[in-house]
């Protein structure tokens, strides 16, 4: 949400800046252009007032002082001109002893002309045929303090324009939020759910994700009903099964069949592998028949009910001991990581002459879990091969060999690394390590 606003921000800024500064540039360009047809009109007047001062005399033309405007008698007064007429020149007393140069052709000029003392004139020529004579009037204003004052008013619209900017934004950004929230608060319930901290998001939405909200509500209740139709199926089948399966361990055990030793102990063995598969899969369904959607791991909640199960599971003496931080949650799935523990304590089950443990424990950002128990462990040379799905070392202990392979493939789509090693408790370690990062990898 954040990269959102801060796009948005920039976008408006950028614009509001082009925008800005083509306005307030062609602002002032049309001030200016009309401020200098105005004074051009003025110029204009003050040209056809020098010519009615020309006048016929008895040695020609020439221009009569009293009727010229007094602030061309003062010195550097910002008001000049230059008259030729007749092979004469007449210059203004207020030039001092500047000398305005006659523009290259008639009419306002473009270009400022330097002017007496650091001034910036604004010059008109206008030509004029007086007692059938050409005459030539070059007029000057000076523009330096209409200058002066365009740079003022450029400064001030400069402050007024990114104080506006700053409050633009400052309410783009108020309402921005105001929008998103929404959507913040959406992802926020998306993580809930994902943490199974909640069933469904809630439908007190803005119009606009009343579809969006609903429909993921419908997967999540659809995804719902189908993992607990499931777990009820299996729960229903087991349960079917359980009676059959005692009849044929009932029939394996008669005498009719003493006479075929091989034939009788082979069915045994291949019964009780399916009965105690079928009890740890229905104790596995009893464990997470009331769990919500995605709901992480939390190992003061569950590990005592896993090991439980696996007490039953293992009627032998066995001393089953875990340890993890107080409180410690794993990121993943709770029905993967059932998957993992399960099958890695339960293969540890199965070898262990006396003792099983578990540990887990958070350092620098990364979960290391580690299976130890004290069986004869696996020699270096094979410890490869057993991580195959369907490798097993000795047929004489109960299981398919799908176990490490299974944990192998979970443990490598989150992106950790499961390692074969040597317990301290004398028999096989299994190592997993786990990154935070790796969830979403998963």
């Amino acid at each position: 949400m954040k990269s959102i606003q801060r796009r948005l921000s920039l976008g408006l800024v950028g614009v509001l800046l082009v925008v800005g500064l083509l306005l307030a540039q062609t602002s002032l360009w049309l001030f200016e252009l009309g401020l200098r047809r105005y004074l051009e009109v003025g110029l204009s007047n003050e040209a056809e007032g020098l010519l009615v001062s020309i006048s016929r005399g008895s040695t020609g033309l020439q221009l009569e002082p009293q009727r010229l405007t007094p602030s061309y008698g003062r010195p550097l007064s910002g008001h000049y001109f230059r008259v030729e007429a007749a092979g004469q020149v007449w210059r203004s007393r207020s030039l001092w002893d500047h000398e305005l140069a006659k523009p290259a052709r008639p009419g306002l000029q473009q270009a400022l002309v330097d002017g007496p003392q650091g001034q910036q004139l604004l010059v008109l020529r206008a030509d004029y045929r007086r007692f059938g004579q050409p005459l030539s009037i070059t007029v000057a204003e000076d523009y330096s303090p209409l200058l002066s004052s365009f740079r003022q008013v450029q400064y001030i619209g400069l402050g007024l324009g990114l104080a506006a900017l700053l409050l633009v934004l400052f309410l783009q950004r108020l309402t921005v939020r105001n929008a998103l929230r929404p959507l913040e608060q959406a992802r926020q319930q998306i993580a809930q759910l994902q943490d199974g901290q909640r069933a469904q998001l809630e439908t007190q939405v803005p119009e606009e994700l009343e579809p969006l909200v609903a429909q993921i509500n419908h997967l999540l209740r659809h995804t719902s009903d189908t993992l607990t139709r499931s777990r009820h199926a299996l729960g229903n089948l087991g349960h079917a099964l359980k009676t059959p399966l005692a009849v044929l361990l009932s029939l394996a055990g008669r005498a009719e069949l003493n006479a075929h030793p091989e034939l009788q102990t082979t069915l045994r063995e291949q019964l009780a592998q399916i009965n105690q598969r079928l009890a740890r899969e229905l104790a596995r369904a009893r464990l997470s028949d009331e769990v919500l959607p995605g709901a992480q791991f939390e190992c003061a909640a569950e590990l005592p009910g896993l090991f439980s199960t696996l007490a039953l599971i293992h009627p032998r003496d066995l001393q089953l001991s875990w340890q993890a931080p107080p409180g410690l949650r794993l990121p993943w799935d709770r029905e993967d990581l059932l998957e993992v523990l399960g099958n890695l304590l339960d293969n540890a089950c199965k070898w262990a002459a006396s003792r099983v443990q578990l540990q887990i424990s958070l350092a620098d950002g990364r979960y290391c879990l580690w299976v130890d128990d004290d069986g004869p462990g696996i020699a270096v040379a094979q410890r490869d091969a057993v991580l195959e799905r369907g490798t097993r070392l000795d047929e004489q202990v109960a299981g398919h060999g799908l176990g490490l392979g299974v944990v192998r493939d979970s443990v490598e789509a989150w992106g950790g690394s499961l390692q074969l090693q040597d317990s301290p408790l004398g028999g096989l370690r299994v190592a997993i390590e786990l990154s935070r990062g790796a969830r979403a990898a998963s």
